[in-house]
């Protein structure tokens, strides 16, 4: 395991490490401007959805310096790893990835081919000086803050710059500063509207290595969301460390919080749903429940993390909430929308959860019931409060009790997918499936729906009979069509 650069106490000096290296110079860029548009990129993404739609920025961001995408490493001219420190043995993970990628940056490199190697997101903020010492064939390191920056990095590698390490948190906003964004990859599109965590709960590295919560200001989210409606996004899942304490500028001297928001994206034509994640239970206020209650567009499926259902855990855990307040609030979510669908978080094994607490957590989700869940063994993050506790739980203990939790969580979830079964219910096509004539949409609960449908529908809504409930999917009859599709069809496309 190798060490985290830093511990929390710190963080408040990790903007001077790129102090030792060369300031931007904004003109650096323009040799990379003038370039042809025949240098390919490739970014592997590990983690959330935000590092799926940040990984889709950096694409954006490089396009009009000569970056062409492709679907992986082999031949790229640039790779970027976009790592996540939320997941256990993050780092090995990343080290072994860059050990594959030295062998196609030497071989390369035999042909007389440059290839730039980089380390991005929230691994590579908490442990920049650490990676480019184990790993030399790394050229840059940068933070989650840092990306709309990238054309700077690279431009000054092209100018003979052996190692570029920023892991700053900047003033500047960083959606300020980079381009609009590209069209969408697929008809459901993620759109981050917050960042960063202000709650310190003592088992996440999250305000460590995202910073303070920020909301993007309401302009920018609706310009965004347009953006990507007019270019065929039919979803937007809006992404958040803590989403639900969104609180962007109005432009008007006030805020406007995460329920607002979804009634003026709910306005946009041909915007079909909305989602959002990752809520945090104690900003979930009565705009958002309201919202749920009163916005057909704002699907019937709520992420609402809880962790543990011990009271004791949780106050250790720091979460500012306990089993019965969340229970409360799951009442209120419910009576405002009864066809709501819960899915959570777990961790167990958390250093001191005694088996009095863990059969706290059975007896919380016995009681509220999930949907879907995930759940995880406690593994403890160089930095945090909880790794530091003397309390830490016996491996074996922990698997006995994950395997526990997931036998429950696994039992409800069948239970929930088989209550679809001849039920009706709409679906958003979004891709091709396996087989000729089939395609893939979604539920409303997120479910993966196989349909026999032609291609020409994918981005469409239709109404679907479920006939058969498989594992991890549903299959579905086609009814007829609603949404987008019924409004092609009255308008004779």
């Amino acid at each position: 395991m190798w060490p985290l650069l830093v511990k929390s106490a710190d963080l408040a000096h990790i903007g001077a490490l790129f102090c030792k290296y060369r300031p931007f110079d904004q003109d650096m860029t323009q040799d990379l401007q003038n370039k042809p548009n025949e240098r390919r990129l490739f970014i592997k993404s590990y983690g959330c959805q935000m590092n799926v739609y940040d990984s889709g920025r950096m694409a954006d961001v490089l396009g009009p310096h000569g970056f062409a995408a492709v679907e992986g490493p082999e031949g790229a001219d640039m790779v970027i790893l976009n790592t996540c420190h939320i997941r256990e043995k993050a780092s090995e993970k990343v080290y072994s990835e860059l050990g594959r990628l030295r062998a196609l940056k030497e071989k390369r490199a035999r042909d007389g081919k440059d290839t730039i190697i980089a380390v991005a997101g929230c691994v590579a903020q908490a442990e920049g000086e650490e990676i480019m010492a184990r790993a030399p064939i790394v050229d840059m390191v940068f933070g989650p803050q840092t990306y709309h920056r990238l054309p700077e990095m690279v431009a000054r590698i092209d100018q003979g710059e052996t190692h570029v390490l920023d892991t700053d948190f900047p003033v500047e906003d960083k959606f300020d500063n980079l381009s609009a964004v590209g069209a969408p990859r697929t008809v459901a599109a993620f759109l981050t509207i917050q960042e960063g965590c202000d709650k310190f709960c003592t088992f996440c590295v999250v305000p460590y290595t995202r910073g303070a919560e920020f909301s993007r200001s309401l302009s920018r989210v609706l310009d965004e969301a347009q953006r990507l409606v007019d270019g065929g996004a039919r979803e937007l899942t809006l992404l958040g460390q803590n989403v639900n304490a969104y609180h962007g500028d109005n432009g008007k001297g006030g805020t406007t919080d995460l329920g607002e928001l979804c009634r003026r994206l709910s306005e946009i034509e041909g915007l079909e749903r909305i989602r959002y994640t990752t809520s945090h239970p104690r900003d979930m206020d009565d705009s958002l429940i309201e919202a749920h209650r009163d916005l057909p567009k704002l699907m019937p499926y709520l992420h609402l993390p809880i962790q543990s259902g011990s009271n004791a855990i949780l106050q250790t855990m720091n979460r500012q909430h306990n089993a019965k307040t969340y229970i409360k609030l799951v009442e209120r979510i419910r009576a405002a929308r009864p066809d709501i669908a819960l899915s959570s978080d777990f961790i167990v094994g958390f250093p001191g959860e005694t088996d009095q607490d863990f059969e706290d957590t059975l007896a919380l989700v016995r009681e509220v019931t999930y949907a879907q869940a995930y759940s995880f063994k406690y593994s403890p993050r160089p930095g945090t409060p909880g790794a530091d506790m003397e309390t830490q739980i016996d491996e074996a203990v922990k698997s006995e009790r994950l395997a526990r939790l997931q036998a429950l969580l696994n039992e409800q979830q069948i239970a929930f997918n088989e209550a679809c079964n001849a039920t009706r219910m709409s679906v958003l096509f979004e891709k091709p499936g396996r087989f000729d004539g089939q395609l893939i949409g979604r539920s409303p609960y997120l479910q993966s729906v196989h349909v026999e449908a032609p291609e020409h529908l994918i981005g469409t809504l239709e109404e679907v009979e479920i006939v058969a409930v498989k594992p991890n999917s549903l299959t579905g009859h086609r009814l007829g069509a609603t949404g987008s599709a019924a409004k092609a069809s009255a308008h004779g496309a």
